[in-house]
């Protein structure tokens, strides 16, 4: 007569199972019931986890019952799995193990040591403080997912709002109630010239020196704000500027510049792409070297961990880039 050997996850468990109805144990009880099989003996296993033999044994007994399996042959000697139970052990060690990591990236989430940052900027990363900002905080906190978001300031205001961004970067101000701000750092702005213009050959150049220039800007952000500086340094000295607004990047706007009749004006974060027949210049006014400062905004109720590492690199570890006069 052939011996039947029973389906280890057969329908029909040793406590009436059916098929399809779910089983229900702990974590804890698998820990247990691994550490046991590693160990060999149940009070090496309550010994390695620190709790009694007694409750280490009824746990894993209440499992044998709950899954219809004998795990284990106890003996004198100690406690060794069973074939269907070396089977069964392998499958949890791997459930503990993800358990454990689960756990873990929780833990770190948490802390602001994982995760996701999502930062709106509306400035070129090719150079400047916020680059470096960015470098720093991706060393210091490698397992936290960097993601970007290149956008004018009333699209970066709506994600801070909806909280789809944790942070905007800014060279000015976003208009929200429930907006908090820190300010960062200051950045020199810098006239793009072509380089036939009469002004690339100084050393020394002052917004009196483009009083005859046309300034072509992006219509958006930081393209009116960059509008009204140059209106208000120029009309300080009797000059009405020549302001054209393009709906154009201002990248494509660098790119221009060489080919056209007219300067632009950028934040020295530009300075780290080459644009072949470009030259920047510093620009001077009677309160020295002219420059922006950037902020940066978000949801006063957004409680990311990982933005709030963030804030916390920048304002506390950054070294802003002075701005010379």
């Amino acid at each position: 007569m052939v011996r039947q050997h029973r389906n280890p996850w057969a329908a029909e468990t040793e406590r009436g199972h059916s098929a399809g109805e779910a089983m229900v144990f702990e974590i804890r009880q698998l820990r247990y019931a691994v550490a046991a099989g590693e160990c060999g003996s149940f009070s090496k296993a309550a010994g390695k986890l620190n709790v009694k033999q007694s409750t280490l044994s009824r746990r894993i007994m209440l499992l044998e019952q709950d899954i219809g399996l004998t795990i284990f042959e106890r003996s004198t000697r100690g406690a060794a799995p069973t074939r269907e139970g070396s089977a069964f052990l392998a499958v949890a060690r791997q459930i503990v193990e993800e358990a454990e990591g689960l756990r873990s990236n929780a833990q770190a989430i948490s802390r602001g040591e994982a995760g996701t940052l999502v930062i709106g900027f509306s400035t070129s990363l090719s150079a400047g403080n916020l680059r470096t900002a960015l470098l720093r905080f991706r060393q210091c906190y490698p397992d936290v997912e960097i993601r970007g978001v290149e956008a004018g300031w009333d699209s970066l205001a709506r994600g801070l709002a909806a909280r789809t961004i944790d942070v905007a970067i800014v060279p000015g101000e976003l208009n929200g109630p429930t907006f908090a701000k820190l300010h960062l750092w200051p950045e020199r702005l810098l006239v793009a010239l072509p380089q036939s213009h009469h002004a690339a050959q100084l050393d020394v150049l002052f917004w009196t020196d483009l009083r005859d220039s046309i300034f072509v800007l992006p219509t958006l952000d930081p393209g009116p704000d960059a509008a009204e500086l140059i209106r208000a340094r120029l009309q300080g000295c009797g000059v009405i500027p020549s302001i054209v607004m393009q709906e154009i990047t201002r990248e494509n706007i660098l790119n221009l510049v060489a080919v056209g009749d007219f300067v632009t004006i950028v934040s020295e974060t530009a300075s780290g792409t080459q644009h072949p027949g470009v030259v920047l210049r510093e620009v001077r006014d009677s309160a020295g070297l002219a420059h922006v400062d950037f902020w940066a905004w978000w949801h006063k109720r957004n409680d990311n961990a990982a933005l709030e590492r963030f804030l916390r690199l920048v304002k506390d570890r950054h070294e802003p880039v002075p701005v010379r006069s």
